[in-house]
């Protein structure tokens, strides 16, 4: 079974925090989101992968070699692919178009998950999905009254369905995909000015391919500072006794409020944390209250209470209040 990872986008909706790192990179509950998928789809899914590929941008050799690692760590071959133009979903599928072949997964990283990935063996693929309130934002699929997917909508106005793919999909063969996204690419089909990945599973639809939808238990975006921290927050509930105070990590004179996560070199005194709140390595906290919170590691905290904030690495806040947002290597007094 091959994964491909599409991770090239520059995560601006996630802006201060993607200005020093790939969205992808950014840590949840002490992993990077990308790492996080990755494991959990090798731990859901019904055989192990033997080929990752991940798609990115000029990331830089140090982070290609962790994300080599990371495949390695799993027992599959790791793949660096490189989208140089954000041309659309399709593209940068595409991009490793090489692994198009057999059984294939494919999943944006920038969103978690929670499914018993149960997989029809009659089906030609599936699309996983959840069910929303208002899907006017999403593309989603509608179902034929046998529950098989026969058409998508991107972002519809008026609502038609609402399924909404939340960009994790299953090909039993990986070459019919590759097909499709090669007749969009070489007739330059797009919409938008980009190569969109629902043309080519309209094509296979519409050639008799049977799709189905994978429900989920629980999605968890990671698009915007927001969500990001609602993410965290129930990382750190999925983990339930996994989230702890680390050892290695101080607290005196403090209150931990679980679920949190505070990993190794942090300091915490006089003060109160949690819950749901994650405190990267070697941050110091003093005389505060934080909750609900995503905090970098060589971060500084000192008299500040904090309820919905995302705080970088390397930064310090002093004598401050609320749900802030605030940059790698930031200061505020």
């Amino acid at each position: 079974m091959n994964l491909i990872i599409p991770m090239a986008g520059r995560g601006s909706r996630l802006r201060p925090h993607t200005l020093t790192v790939p969205k992808p990179l950014v840590h949840v509950a002490g992993k990077p989101i990308v790492q996080r998928l990755v494991e959990d789809l090798a731990a859901m899914t019904p055989r192990p992968f033997d080929h990752i590929a991940f798609v990115i941008g000029d990331f830089g050799p140090a982070v290609e070699a962790d994300l080599l690692a990371l495949a390695d760590s799993l027992g599959a071959t790791g793949h660096i692919r490189h989208q140089e133009q954000p041309l659309g979903t399709a593209h940068a599928v595409w991009c490793a178009e090489d692994l198009l072949e057999g059984e294939t997964v494919v999943a944006f990283a920038d969103t978690l998950f929670r499914a018993d990935f149960a997989l029809d063996p009659s089906a030609d693929g599936h699309l996983f999905v959840k069910r929303i309130e208002d899907p006017r934002q999403f593309g989603v699929v509608v179902l034929d009254g046998d529950g098989v997917i026969r058409e998508y909508a991107e972002k519809p106005e008026e609502p038609v369905s609402d399924l909404a793919m939340i960009g994790i999909y299953h090909f039993k063969d990986g070459a019919g995909l590759r097909r499709e996204i090669g007749k969009l690419i070489d007739g330059d089909v797009r919409k938008g000015g980009e190569f969109q990945l629902p043309d080519a599973l309209r094509a296979l639809t519409e050639q008799g391919d049977r799709f189905l939808p994978g429900e989920v238990s629980a999605w968890m975006d990671c698009g915007n500072r927001k969500v990001t921290v609602e993410t965290n927050g129930r990382v750190l509930e999925f983990m339930g006794d996994e989230a702890k105070v680390h050892d290695g990590a101080t607290v005196e004179d403090s209150i931990i409020l679980p679920p949190c996560e505070i990993l190794p070199g942090a300091t915490i005194r006089h003060s109160v944390v949690g819950p749901r709140v994650t405190v990267g390595p070697d941050t110091a906290i003093e005389r505060s209250v934080v909750r609900d919170s995503l905090i970098g590691g060589h971060t500084t905290l000192d008299g500040v209470h904090l309820d919905g904030a995302m705080i970088g690495h390397h930064a310090r806040v002093v004598r401050r209040a609320g749900d802030l947002s605030v940059g790698d290597y930031c200061e505020i007094e």
